[in-house]
Formats: C-alpha cells, sequence, structure tokens
C-alpha cells in the first residue's frame, strides 16, 4: 500500500487505523529535483518566482542582520541558508490557506505579501505584530517552541467543520519537535485527520544543541509514524523538491487525505540570532561545507543551465531585493511614537481583572511624570 492509498483508505474510514506503518514512513531516497529531469516539468513562470523571492530572501536577511548591528532591531533570528524552505512554503499555498510561522520565518510571512517593515514589527519590539493576521491569513511570529502547531490543527479542524477549504501550513524547527506541543498537536491532527501541513526545518541544532543530543529517532520524519501521520524527507535547500512536496502534502490535505509531516534537511548559515556566538559549538569547515550547497546559488545555476536565467533576468531580481532593503532601512530608521497604554490592547478579548489594575497603575504612573514635566 502506497502513502496516497493509506491516506484513500483512512479518509474513507477512519477506524480502524492503518495497522501497516511501511506506507506511513518516509522513503529512504530524501527527495531531490534541482538538476534532475523532474525539475523539466515544472512551470518556467513558477521557477522564475521561486528564484526571485529566493533573491529578495537572502537579502531581507542581510539587511536585517545589519539592522541589529545598527540598534534598529531588537534581535534578528537569521534564516540565511534556509530561504528555500520558507519561499516554498508560502509558494504552495492558496490565498484562504493559513500559515503559522515561527520567529525564523519572516521570509514565509514577506513572501506571502505582508510588507517587510510590518514583517519585522515584533522582532522590533515596539507592537504586539506588525500586520493583521486575519487579513493575511497568517498567524502572529510564535516564539515559544511548538505552541503554535496545536493552534493550527485547531484552526484546519475547526474550518472543516464549518465547511471552510482551508488548509493550514505550520513551520517549526528541530528543537520544536522536542517540545511537547509538537506531540499533542500531531496527536490531534493525527485523530481529526485535519487538513494541516506541519513542515520541519531541520538545521541541525536547537540554538547550541546538535540534532544528536536531542532526539534518537532515525529521521524528524519518523515521528510522524506513531500518530498515523504520513511523512516526507526532502532537501530543504532545493527550492523545487520543498514547493511540490509541500504542494502536494496541501492538495491531499485540502482532498480529505489528512495531515503531512513534512522534514526539510536544511542548515542555517548564521547564528542563532545576532545575541548568539556559534564559534562555540560549531567548526568553519561545517559552515563551508553547508556553503556549498547554498540554496540560493543551486537555484541560479540550475536555471541559468536550463536557459531560465539570464543576466537580465538576474539582475532585475536583484533590483527588486535592493529596493526592498532600502524600503527597510527608510522606514526602520525612523524612532516609532509608542503608547505605553497600547501594551494592554489585543491581549484578551475581555481584560482580566489583574490587567485592569494593571493598566490603571501605569495610567496613574503617566499622569504624574506628565504632571512634573
Amino acid at each position: 500500500m502506497t502513502v496516497q492509498q493509506a491516506a484513500e483508505r483512512v479518509a474513507a474510514d477512519p477506524w480502524p487505523p492503518v495497522q501497516d506503518p511501511a506506507p506511513l514512513l518516509p522513503d529512504r531516497a530524501t527527495v531531490r529535483m534541482l538538476g534532475t529531469r523532474a525539475a523539466d516539468g515544472v512551470d518556467p513562470a513558477l521557477l522564475r518566482e521561486l528564484h526571485r523571492q529566493l533573491v529578495i530572501g537572502r537579502r531581507f536577511n542581510e539587511q536585517a542582520t545589519a539592522l541589529t548591528r545598527q540598534g534598529r532591531l531588537a534581535v534578528y533570528p537569521s534564516s540565511r541558508g534556509q530561504e528555500a524552505c520558507q519561499v516554498a512554503a508560502a509558494l504552495a499555498l492558496r490565498p484562504q490557506d493559513w500559515l503559522f510561522p515561527t520567529y525564523r520565518d519572516t521570509l514565509s510571512v514577506m513572501a506571502r505579501g505582508v510588507d517587510p517593515v510590518q514583517t519585522l514589527t515584533l522582532l522590533r519590539g515596539d507592537w504586539h505584530t506588525g500586520y493583521d493576521p486575519v487579513e493575511h491569513r497568517i498567524a502572529p511570529l510564535c516564539t515559544p517552541l511548538a505552541t503554535h502547531l496545536p493552534h493550527a490543527v485547531g484552526l484546519a479542524h475547526a474550518a472543516r467543520l464549518s465547511g471552510d477549504d482551508v488548509v493550514a501550513l505550520a513551520l517549526t524547527g528541530d528543537g520544536g519537535t522536542s517540545e511537547g506541543d509538537f506531540h499533542e498537536a500531531l496527536n490531534f491532527a493525527g485523530v481529526l485527520r485535519a487538513p494541516v501541513v506541519f513542515l520541519i526545518q531541520n538545521n541541525g541544532y536547537a540554538i547550541s544543541v546538535p540534532l544528536a543530543k536531542q532526539s534518537a529517532a532515525p529521521s524528524l520524519a519518523h515521528k510522524g509514524v506513531g500518530y498515523g501521520v504520513p511523512a516526507v524527507q526532502v532537501d530543504g535547500n532545493d527550492v523545487i523538491a520543498v514547493h511540490s512536496v509541500l504542494s502536494a502534502a496541501v492538495e491531499r490535505a485540502r482532498t480529505g487525505g489528512g495531515p503531512t509531516l513534512v522534514e526539510a534537511l536544511t542548515y542555517r548559515l548564521d547564528a542563532h540570532t545576532n545575541a548568539d556566538d556559534a564559534s562555540r559549538y560549531r567548526g568553519n569547515d561545517e559552515v563551508e561545507r553547508w556553503r556549498a550547497h547554498d540554496p540560493v546559488v543551486n537555484m541560479e545555476g540550475y536555471m541559468r543551465a536550463a536557459g531560465l536565467l539570464d543576466e537580465d533576468g538576474e539582475r532585475q531580481a536583484r533590483a527588486a531585493a535592493e529596493s526592498m532593503a532600502a524600503h527597510m532601512r527608510a522606514e526602520l530608521a525612523e524612532d516609532p511614537i509608542a503608547d505605553p497604554m497600547e501594551m494592554f490592547e489585543h491581549v484578551f478579548a475581555e481584560p482580566t481583572p489583574q490587567l485592569r489594575d494593571q493598566r490603571s497603575v501605569l495610567a496613574a504612573e503617566l499622569r504624574a511624570e506628565a504632571g512634573h514635566r
């Protein structure tokens, strides 16, 4: 029985669950498309858009990192080296679908249409989040590990009960798979056959802890088996492969096939954040090995060889990236005028007694301070 056949059988009759784990296991071979004949059948317009977003994403990472050094951003968790995962995730979704990103997934938010400055608002520390989650169908950037995964399952399940054609795609890192929320989310998704896709960006480290010290599983994709969720392992630096796998998973969820777990093998070339010293837990040799597998360079090499990218096309992509970077510099050079009272807005629909008390105390302090000026 293949994964597709198992999914169709479960969709038609979810009980008893699949007894044979084989269809749920990831293939031994990681999915790769760059440099293979499978990539030749992909729409050239999609390939050019994937490339354009990769170039913009790389420039976004560079500019955001520079802004932290200038004190314009409080913190920035770079995704340099992981751009393919995030670009592919954004482009695999339809307008009605929902994206559930982590704090490192700013590129996926921007690639889905959010202004880059709004994308960085939370990381700047001057507002809860910079965009309207409902308008863009993107949950706020999630800093706690994996707590957004059960939310994604709940939204997807609720949408299906309401008859809405919605799929939720939730991103997490390899460290997130060691959290209880990850396992609860997969359990609920498997039992409810929720239309949700989980994308693990396995970059090898949970901050400074290598994967071998946080999981003894054969692969993170294998973790889907215990929950009856089929899994796929893909080259996370191959944007065409990641997009193809995620698009198939989204379509399967949309048509009633249930959840899919996707493990993308990738690497962050920069440190965990600008506050981290990565040289304390990994060597330059390791970084250089992955730099040779750079997702942007690999995609450009493929497209040039395939006759899909010339100097003019490359120049246009880089001009769009520079325009975006100039917009970031100009907007983030201005100091925002923050109203301290706004920190109490949009926390609860009905503020708790404690929040009302704290709001009153702060308001009194602000009035007293104004009186002494």
